[in-house]
């Protein structure tokens, strides 16, 4: 079983390999991805990691609210993207 981890106010020059070696240091890291913008291919702030269920509160004891190059971190449980309606 797994959870999936938000990570928002993260710095925009994180890449998916930054956001997992500081995981890392909590918990196992299945994955790790940062959100792109579309157009430009830049960081949109915020992206997500994917640990076991078990470890999951231990990494947002450690990390949420913790520093990073200036910026505090909000880390907490990933929600499901709510339904959109049909674009006009």
């Amino acid at each position: 079983m797994t959870k999936t981890l938000y990570f928002g106010n993260l710095p925009w020059a994180v890449t998916p390999e930054d956001l997992q070696n500081a995981v890392s240091q909590h918990a196992e890291v299945l994955g790790a991805r940062i959100a792109t913008d579309r157009e430009t291919g830049r960081s949109r702030g915020f992206g997500f990691v994917e640990v076991p269920a078990d470890q999951a509160q231990a990494v947002i004891d450690a990390l949420n609210g913790a520093e990073w190059a200036g910026r505090a971190l909000t880390v907490n449980e990933a929600q499901p993207r709510p339904e959109r309606g049909p674009r006009r």
